[in-house]
């Protein structure tokens, strides 16, 4: 499957595409982790996963303070309020299903970059897994627009993709790819930017695993009680707005529950492969790479001093 190269940038009147790789280039941006995707991060290996329980539940619960001040006003309207139950059970009854359902689920395995190898292993849902050159991977950020009676709306996702190494696979067996709900742009590009770094300049370039129970004093209550110590009122009331109005309380200990302790893979020849190596017997990056890279940091330094 082919792409445009990576820095190329297709726009349209709604979208606009931005190819990241391959080649793996930089982007110019700095490494943001904004979905919590690291769950693990070592001198070898990074562990990304595409599960976060937490973000269903904050488009949930607004949904679920709405249609219950909605059912306080509707409260002695008979009639209008059979209507609201029926509309209550099919908008927020059915997405809380799904959720009680993925509760019950077991978490999705990650997929694992190691650096020392400059490969990827991608678990399938079948209990197989592909072992992927790195240089490789695919990566764009797309993003679209929509325009309605309450304005301007705009969606976008980070895609990587993977491209089956075996030459006999099935049609649907040939890629697989990871879907990251970011907001496109320059958002999925600092998300991108975590996988690159790592594999490109290093475990210090991208930033810590956030995933797991947090310290007291960075939870959403122990925040707030930090804050109100401080005196900072305007922090104590957004941290309320935020556990009352946008459910971040309960999407923090679902978080919790279901990622204190993320999955590792299992398969006993990737422990073997994700063993550390001499330094000696590191991959090393391709001819072309080293090119690509060096052209792409010229034009950055090149940006950044007509802007200075």
């Amino acid at each position: 499957m082919s792409t445009p190269p990576a820095g190329t940038t297709k726009k349209r009147a709604l979208s606009r595409r931005d190819y990241l790789a391959p080649l793996p280039i930089p982007t110019g941006q700095k490494p943001c982790d904004s979905l919590n995707t690291i769950w693990r991060k070592n001198q070898v290996f990074l562990d990304i996963g595409n599960y976060s329980i937490g973000s269903a539940v904050m488009v949930l619960w607004p949904m679920v303070m709405l249609f219950a001040f909605m059912g306080y006003l509707f409260r002695n309207d008979q009639d209008e309020m059979h209507i609201f139950a029926i509309m209550t059970a099919f908008i927020i009854g059915i997405p809380s299903l799904m959720l009680i359902q993925a509760i019950y689920r077991e978490v999705p395995l990650p997929v694992r970059f190691n650096r020392q190898r400059r490969e990827v292993c991608v678990p399938q849902a079948d209990g197989t897994y592909w072992i992927v050159p790195w240089e490789t991977v695919t990566a764009a950020a797309t993003q679209h627009s929509s325009v309605s009676q309450a304005g301007r709306a705009t969606m976008g996702l980070l895609i990587i993709g993977f491209e089956n190494p075996d030459p006999q696979a099935k049609e649907g067996e040939k890629h697989y790819s990871m879907g990251f709900n970011c907001g496109g742009g320059t958002t999925a590009m600092a998300l991108w930017e975590c996988m690159r770094s790592y594999m490109e300049a290093g475990p210090d370039a991208a930033p810590e695993s956030r995933v797991g129970i947090a310290p007291y004093e960075q939870t959403q209550i122990g925040s707030i009680i930090t804050d109100l110590r401080k005196g900072d009122l305007i922090q104590v009331i957004w941290g309320i707005f935020c556990i009352t109005i946008l459910g971040t309380y309960f999407a923090e200990k679902l978080q919790n529950l279901k990622l204190s302790h993320p999955p590792a893979l299992p398969y006993p020849n990737i422990i073997e492969w994700s063993k550390p190596l001499p330094p000696e017997q590191w991959a090393k990056r391709s001819p072309e790479l080293e090119a690509a890279i060096a052209k792409r940091e010229a034009e950055l330094a090149a940006r950044t001093a007509e802007e200075a």
